[in-house]
């Protein structure tokens, strides 16, 4: 159980400082320490997509992963909650005005820099040849502070389907928001991830060859 805390507390911190300040700096900052801190419990994903590529990587059990992302989902919700107490209004993220009349721009900025962040933290944080490795947290976070200045702009910068989800389902319970974008927080980040897991497996097959000959 303590796991699956440590994934909504974690979540629930990056959420709300991603509505509260809504700065790549703050963000990146604030999932470092996150990182850091969940990591020897959870292994701190704090973002279904992340928790995904790991179930595919076979370093977490589908119930585990079930759970994961259930608590991710719950902490995003409850940040987004605790904004609207906070500051009496609430937020969503949303494409920039500039990409609003098509899909693809916002599709495949989501896609790409979720691919890049799994990427990331499956050969800082999964791999054998990184294993025991103190600057995984710093490599995770400005990827992501990276991500949000490039991409921010264009898709909202989720990448993470907790991200859209939390703030946009408190935004159409409590304020009749609309619920239009939230499938691309979800297909782009989940798209992007199994694709990093490819790569990642392209990429490091002597790892999975170790797994299928125990």
């Amino acid at each position: 159980m303590k796991n699956y805390l440590i994934e909504l507390i974690g979540t629930f911190f990056l959420v709300l400082v991603i509505g509260l300040a809504g700065n790549p700096i703050a963000i990146g900052c604030i999932l470092v320490g996150l990182v850091y801190a969940g990591f020897p419990i959870s292994g701190a994903h704090y973002n279904p997509a992340v928790t995904i590529a790991i179930l595919l990587r076979k370093k977490i059990e589908g119930k585990d992963a079930g759970m994961y992302i259930v608590f991710q989902i719950i902490g995003a919700l409850l940040a987004a909650l605790s904004y609207k107490l906070m500051t009496e209004t609430t937020f969503v993220l949303v494409p920039g005005e500039a990409y609003t009349s098509s899909i693809w721009a916002p599709l495949f900025t989501e896609v790409f820099f979720t691919f890049a962040l799994v990427i990331v933290i499956l050969n800082v944080a999964t791999s054998k040849k990184s294993e025991g490795n103190s600057y995984f947290g710093l490599a995770i976070g400005f990827t992501v502070l990276a991500a949000s200045f490039a991409g921010g702009p264009i898709s909202g910068g989720a990448f993470n389907p907790a991200v859209g989800i939390g703030p946009i389902v408190i935004d159409v319970a409590l304020n009749g928001g609309s619920v239009t974008n939230l499938w691309l927080y979800i297909v782009g980040p989940v798209i992007g991830g199994i694709l990093g897991f490819v790569l990642y497996k392209v990429t490091n097959p002597d790892e999975f060859e170790a797994l299928e000959d125990n």
